[in-house]
């Protein structure tokens, strides 16, 4: 659906709301941000409308359970009331949170938009030219200085206070670098050093005290997430059944709506809050699925999900009937997803590998320019002594040099270059400044040498960064590939073990273990989902296969908790 027709829908909506409304500032600021192509009155009102139609849903299912005193209609009406109090509040602040999470997404290209800015004011301390050459690269947060380039043309300005003065108030520390970068160009060359080392410094120490300050204000948030979402409910499992003979209204249908239905809301709402509230740092290399590397048929991935539906449904003949439909289900959807985003996922270990020794890469080469050798000459001699794939990297772009007669850029960036499938902007930004090093000659050596130690300053912060929330994410993802689906396993069993002991009608086992099933498929793929985008940000191909690995560890965990707790029992 098109941005035209849902503001079309929104529109629709609206005209049918009698009550005037009053939108913040913030929501104004937010749907302004996302383009939505309708004003924050005429959105609100649609939430209105929508929320006020699910609540007049609601009304005749919940007077004839109060009449039958039926369970079912009971837990149906519950959830028909909570989507409608949840459309109204989306109304007002879900464009907020989503605008919020752009341009946190947006702001993790910043380390390496500034570094970029001050390695092209070291080879030539030109400020207009650098906020250009920063404006290069990808993503909303370069297309922003690109914008204020373009205005800035013909003005004895860069654009980089502006852009800098424009994101202030979600990222200090990028105004505080653009300034000093800007201020670097027109300064003496000593004065200068220090200048664009300070801008480095601002970014990088901005972004690691950003990280650290979320990683320990998230710890609390996650602890409570784990414990009332996830332990709790799966602890209530096993008594079930001697509630029930207690005389408690339990049921099925209730059980389904609150494990699968309401829990699995409160743990999106959750991990949307937390998500939304993390400092933007470091994005993946983004991968189309226009690259070669990257398969644009289906059917290969539907084919590998069905077999492994198969080979899963085959392998619980021997179990009861019931274990089969989420097995099923779990491993068919997680094998397709595997197999959907695994060559995706290539292509970024690929561009992780070619950047991993960019440093030493920038430092040998550097260091033959400074002593007199070109650029070219200094790639090909240097490519022997760099490790992994980076080396292979100068290797291919020499080759090119030497098979084509081509230039620098050429070599790395061109048709034929070593960079030309290889989605690493870091990597590119690189080629792209030792291409205008191999311009300005020898004296751009010892600007090389000090690319090398911004390239490693860069992968420094990135480590810290995810090692401070590597205790976190590992627990969320340990969580909902194993410890979880085998927890749930388990109390099923034993909650079958303790019907058939008790008093009373107990709850059926089939019905019970298919809620508990459904809950902890759920439970991998929203925990799996948190734990990826508060490590590495939110990413389509990322958390599609990080869920799809989660659901089908999750499969086998929920099977081996259940037969080995019935096998005990």
């Amino acid at each position: 659906m098109t941005r035209d027709s849902l503001a079309g829908r929104a529109r629709w909506l609206a005209a049918r709301c009698p009550l005037s409304v009053h939108p913040g500032d913030d929501l104004r600021r937010a749907l302004s941000y996302l383009d939505a192509g309708v004003d924050a009155e005429t959105f609100l009102r649609a939430g209105y409308v929508l929320g006020c139609g699910l609540a007049a849903l609601a009304l005749p299912t919940l007077a004839l359970a109060a009449l039958w005193g039926s369970a079912l209609g009971f837990s149906a009406g519950a959830v028909v009331v909570a989507l409608a109090a949840g459309s109204v509040a989306l109304a007002r602040r879900g464009p907020v949170w989503l605008a919020t999470a752009r341009r946190t997404a947006a702001l993790g290209t910043a380390p390496a938009l500034v570094a970029r800015a001050v390695l092209r004011t070291r080879v030539e301390p030109a400020s207009e030219r650098a906020a250009a050459f920063a404006a290069q690269g990808e993503g909303p947060l370069a297309d922003s200085l690109a914008a204020h380039v373009r205005r800035a043309a013909g003005t004895p300005r860069s654009g980089l206070a502006a852009f800098g003065a424009a994101w202030a108030d979600w990222n200090p520390p990028l105004r505080r670098a653009a300034l000093l970068v800007d201020a670097a160009a027109d300064a003496p060359a000593g004065e200068r050093d220090r200048s664009l080392d300070r801008a480095m410094d601002a970014m990088l120490d901005g972004t690691r005290d950003r990280m650290a300050a979320f990683a320990e204000g998230v710890r609390g948030p996650t602890t409570a997430l784990y414990a009332f979402g996830v332990l709790l409910p799966l602890a209530l499992v096993a008594v079930l059944p001697a509630a029930r003979v207690a005389g408690l209204p339990l049921s099925i249908p209730v059980l389904v709506a609150v494990y699968d239905l309401l829990l699995p809301a409160g743990l999106l709402v959750a991990g949307g809050w937390l998500l939304v509230r993390r400092p933007a740092a470091f994005p993946p290399p983004a991968v189309s699925r226009s690259h070669p590397d990257v398969p644009a048929r289906r059917w290969p991935s539907l084919a590998i999900g069905t077999a492994a539906g198969v080979a899963a449904g085959i392998a619980t003949l021997p179990l009861p009937a019931w274990t089969r439909w989420p097995v099923v289900a779990g491993s068919a959807l997680g094998a397709t997803l595997v197999w959907w985003f695994r060559p995706v996922k290539r292509v970024r270990d690929d561009a992780r590998a070619a950047e991993e020794n960019l440093a030493d890469a920038l430092y040998l080469v550097g260091r033959r320019v400074s002593d007199g050798a070109s650029v070219e000459a200094a790639v090909a001699d240097a490519a022997p002594e760099v490790a992994g794939r980076t080396g292979e990297v100068l290797s291919e772009a020499a080759g090119v040099q030497r098979r084509l007669r081509v230039g620098v850029r050429e070599a790395f960036l061109g048709e034929y270059g070593a960079l030309a499938d290889v989605p690493s902007q870091q990597s590119r930004t690189v080629a792209s400044l030792l291409a205008l090093a191999s311009r300005e000659g020898r004296p751009a050596g010892r600007a090389v040498v000090s690319m090398a130690d911004h390239v490693d300053d860069l992968r420094r912060v990135e480590r810290e960064a995810r090692r401070e929330l590597a205790s976190v994410t590992g627990t969320l993802r340990n969580t909902a590939a194993v410890f979880g689906p085998l927890v749930g396993g388990a109390t099923v069993a034993l909650a079958d073990g303790m019907a058939a002991g008790s008093l009373g009608e107990p709850l059926p086992t089939g019905p019970l273990g298919l809620a508990v099933a459904t809950y902890v498929l759920l439970l991998a793929a929203i925990l799996a989902t948190i734990a990826t985008g508060l490590e590495r940000g939110f990413d389509r191909a990322l958390v599609g296969y990080r869920v799809g690995l989660a659901l089908l560890a999750a499969v086998g965990s929920f099977l081996a908790g259940f037969v080995g707790a019935g096998f005990a029992a």
